[in-house]
């Protein structure tokens, strides 16, 4: 007998007739012998549905009420889902997050896991049943309801399937695998049989919703077996994993992000530590920073340029006003009308000219690249957001058509 752990995204119990589709899926994993703990995500826009109602209030909640807002789509989906269990002749029990034993930091809006106590869990699988367990949530300290931020439900179902040593993560989207585009914008687009982690990571954090970042993150940690698949047609989907044959494709994927912006700092002193100052107070901020581009000015004077989410855009400008004096720049401006566009791939590693038939594919489109970051097995480039959609159906066709 083998532990699953299967998650199902909000488009997967969107209405009735998915979750009950979903509740034969759970039915038919228990039926060929398995023991079964189910993760859910609020059903379909609600999330988005109770940010607006939020909205409706006020434009600045408090974090610890947008938690306990937010917390509540989960839990219908849960309760559903039992009933549809139940009306399918599946014994089952719907968990809160906190009942299933997640301990988070005081992070609201943004929580991080500390620690899983599976005590509860364990106890009714014991008993012969469906564990359904409530995406996104858990508790802090002081008994408050926390949430992981966007895509926490995979984040929960891979930190369950760690620490119950599960046999397979299976994680039902409306997709039926990665693809090496999202195939809504790349007709072309192919699905992958398997990925590595650390492709899956890069193009995790690089836009690509399929999975959350911080889920892969956990899954390569833990040795998780994760499998991404469609809740919507039975076919085999896509398995991440730690090695996969890095000679069969030069790259993986590509991907797109329009939640960027740029922020350029004009004229700062040219001296040592002006740098840590401008990022230090990005951090204390918990502001993400991924692409940073320094230029040499004149008069002994420096540009720096960094990519944020857009989300943080307001606070990161707030906080650089608040301490203007500390480095005594120019002009602080901030360019929302930007996006990044990105490939993925391992054999990139050995194989040499990716960049150069990546930048050729965007000057034969005229294109135009902003700002360029690279890795071992991705290049990113910074781009007008209007040509986002082009640039990766050309990149696509460049590499993968």
């Amino acid at each position: 007998m083998a532990l699953i752990v299967q998650k199902f995204g909000g488009s997967s119990v969107a209405d009735r007739d998915r979750i009950m589709n979903v509740a034969r899926i759970v039915a038919n994993t228990r039926a060929a012998g398995n023991d079964a703990v189910v993760v859910v995500s609020a059903q379909g826009d609600t999330t988005d549905d109770l940010i607006a109602k939020a909205g409706e209030i006020t434009h600045n909640p408090s974090q610890r009420e947008m938690d306990m807002l937010l917390s509540t789509g989960e839990q219908i989906s849960i309760a559903l889902l039992s009933m549809a269990l139940s009306v399918v002749g599946c014994p089952s029990i719907s968990l809160t997050g906190w009942q299933a034993g997640f301990h988070t930091n005081r992070a609201y809006t943004r929580a991080r896991i500390k620690h899983l106590d599976t005590e509860r869990i364990e106890s009714e699988l014991s008993r012969n049943r469906v564990v359904v367990v409530a995406g996104f949530q858990g508790i802090n300290r002081y008994d408050d309801i926390t949430t992981l931020g966007r895509g926490g439900s995979d984040t929960s179902a891979v930190a369950i399937a760690a620490a119950l040593h599960a046999d397979l993560c299976q994680i039902y989207t409306d997709v039926d695998g990665v693809y090496t585009a999202d195939p809504r914008l790349v007709r072309c687009a192919r699905k992958l049989n398997e990925i590595s982690f650390d492709e899956m990571l890069e193009l995790a954090s690089l836009g690509a919703q399929v999975l959350n970042n911080r889920s892969v993150e956990l899954a390569k940690k833990y040795s998780v077996n994760l499998e991404v698949r469609s809740s919507l047609t039975n076919v085999p989907g896509t398995i991440v994993k730690e090695v996969t044959d890095v000679e069969g494709m030069l790259i993986k994927g590509v991907a797109k992000d329009k939640d960027v912006a740029v922020i350029s700092i004009l004229e700062v002193p040219d001296v040592p530590g002006a740098s840590f100052k401008v990022f230090s107070l990005m951090a204390q901020r918990r502001i993400n920073v991924d692409i940073i581009l320094q230029s040499s000015g004149k008069d002994g004077c420096k540009d720096v340029i960094f990519t944020v989410p857009l989300a943080d855009v307001d606070a990161a400008l707030a906080v650089l006003e608040e301490n203007r004096s500390r480095f005594g720049c120019g002009e602080i401006l901030a360019d929302r009308s930007v996006a990044k566009v990105s490939i993925v791939g391992a054999g990139m590693q050995s194989h040499s000219g990716v960049a150069a038939r990546m930048f050729e594919a965007l000057f034969e489109a005229n294109i135009n690249i902003r700002m360029i970051s690279t890795s071992e097995i991705k290049i990113s480039v910074l781009i007008a957001e209007e040509d986002a959609d082009r640039a990766v159906n050309v990149i696509h066709d460049a590499f993968l058509n």
